[in-house]
């Protein structure tokens, strides 16, 4: 099927309008949609939030009667069954869309292909694939939910320019700038969970709050092997207001859990004797509650733990224009690391941006080739 510019402008279009909806409609994936017919623009909608009218059916409704034969661009492939809204590819069909062009296919089982054939079998024009890699980008954290039935882990970090969390007093506030701050306040925001260690909970008595308060509110988790988390901290102290997830290992004590309960915080407890074992099967559990995205704000230890098992798909990290130096001065990420510079982890796209006076870089991990 012939592509014009004009379909990749449409299209880019859709998966721009697509991203408004991120952090509003999770577990659902991000969708955009334009109604076109030749240089005239009919409608543009996005999936605004999860439960509510898909992307499709708010543009068909603001095209209306000048629909019936024009051109749908959509970033996802359309359902075609009854879940929280009626399906779309019946909407598509009555409105007399002439054609549709779609970035990808869906791997939900109940669309995978069943809403471009109903469209197909109804008459309609389909073309499937424009700009399918960025549209795989896009709603990276929702295919690796149907793929793998974990959240999409984001590390987060800000560092000096010499490599350093803090200085060998432990001190990190402030290495990063004012408008790094609220960056990472925007990522908490948008995200189901934020996960950090022990150590880091112990060191830095964080909140982990978005503030001011963004689409979604997310759940604080502490990985705590012997729940090991103060009664006064921030975290048990708002445990009512903001949820706290305190996960523990079998060695934790009845007395010490319970204690953290009153205080309104949820166990988690896994039962293995490894920390490793016990984070993949925290992270299964965050998948059957329709996590998505998760951002793990630290420590090392953890940091570590996660690259080494190939845990981490995306990287958001502060440079701050500052030397700290010492030998005894964290450093981001710990764990075993690779052997070989050509075993390094690669940030895909990395996208560099200024922060106040700090440089921020963002982009998921390209996997390494295992050694050997």
């Amino acid at each position: 099927m012939i592509r014009s510019d004009l379909d990749v402008r449409r299209m880019s279009r859709a998966l721009e309008l697509a991203l408004r909806g991120q952090g509003r409609v999770e577990p659902n994936p991000l969708v955009g949609c334009v109604i076109a017919r030749g240089e005239a623009t009919l409608a543009e909608a996005w999936h605004e939030q999860f439960g509510q009218p898909h992307a499709e059916v708010l543009a068909l409704r603001q095209a209306g009667p000048a629909a019936r034969g024009a051109t749908l661009y959509v970033s996802l492939e359309p359902c075609c069954h009854h879940g929280k809204t009626p399906p779309c590819t019946e909407a598509i069909i009555q409105a007399g869309i002439g054609r549709v062009v779609l970035a990808v296919c869906d791997p939900f089982p109940q669309v995978s292909g069943e809403g471009e054939r109903r469209l197909r079998a109804a008459g309609i024009a389909v073309d499937v694939g424009l700009l399918e890699p960025q549209a795989r980008r896009l709603n990276a954290p929702y295919f690796k939910r149907l793929r793998t039935g974990r959240p999409w882990l984001m590390a987060k970090w800000a560092m000096s320019l010499d490599g350093k969390l803090a200085t060998h007093r432990g001190q990190s506030r402030w290495i990063s700038s004012e408008a790094s701050r609220a960056v990472v306040h925007q990522l908490r925001g948008r995200v189901d969970a934020v996960m950090i260690g022990s150590g880091t909970a112990r060191a830095d008595d964080p909140l982990l709050t978005a503030r001011p308060a963004g689409p979604r509110l997310a759940s604080r988790i502490v990985l705590a092997s012997s729940a090991a988390l103060a009664l006064e901290s921030q975290l048990a102290q708002t445990a009512r207001q903001a949820p706290v997830l305190v996960a523990v290992g079998p060695a934790a004590q009845a007395e010490t859990c319970a204690q953290l309960e009153q205080a309104g915080c949820e166990i988690w407890r896994g039962n293995d004797p490894s920390p490793q074992v016990r984070l993949e099967q925290l992270l299964d559990e965050l998948g059957r509650r329709s996590m998505t995205n998760v951002l793990v704000e630290g420590g090392s230890r953890l940091l570590g733990g996660l690259l080494d098992a190939g845990l981490i798909d995306e990287v958001h990290v502060f440079i701050a224009p500052k030397l700290i130096g010492g030998r005894a001065a964290p450093a981001p990420i710990a764990g075993t690391g690779v052997a070989l510079p050509d075993q390094a982890w690669q940030l895909e796209e990395a996208a560099v941006e200024r922060t106040g006076e700090d440089l921020y870089l963002h982009g998921h991990l390209r996997r390494h080739a295992s050694p050997g």
